[in-house]
C-alpha cells in the first residue's frame, strides 16, 4: 500500500464518519461539497472533514482509494458510502440518518 493510501485508510478507519471535500466544513468551495456539510450537519453527529485542496496527494488517491471519481465522498465506519447525490438520496429515503448513528 502507498503512503498516501495509508494516509487515507487510517482517516477512514479511524473516524466514525469522515468527508473527504473541497474546502472546509466553514468554508466548502464547491455547492456538492456544502450540500454534503449541510447534510451531515442536519444530523448534528460528529464527523472529520479532509479537505482535498490543500493536498494534491490526497485529492488523486481517494479517487483512486474508493475507485469514484469524484469529490465529496463520505465514508461512515469504514465504508464508502457515496458523494453528494447518493447522500441526498439517502437522506431523503431516511436510510443515511441511521448509518450515521444520528438520534431518533
Amino acid at each position: 500500500m502507498s503512503d498516501v493510501n495509508e494516509r487515507i485508510d487510517a482517516l477512514v478507519k479511524g473516524n466514525d464518519v469522515v468527508l473527504f471535500m473541497k474546502g472546509t466544513a466553514l468554508f466548502p468551495q464547491c455547492g456538492f461539497s456544502s450540500r454534503a456539510i449541510a447534510i451531515l450537519e442536519h444530523f448534528g453527529v460528529p464527523y472529520e472533514t479532509v479537505d482535498v485542496l490543500q493536498d494534491q496527494e490526497i485529492r488523486q488517491g481517494i479517487k483512486e482509494y474508493s475507485d469514484w471519481p469524484t469529490i465529496p465522498q463520505l465514508y461512515v465506519k469504514g465504508e464508502f458510502v457515496g458523494g453528494s447525490d447518493i447522500m441526498m438520496e439517502m437522506f431523503e429515503s431516511g436510510e443515511l440518518k441511521s448509518l450515521v448513528g444520528a438520534p431518533a
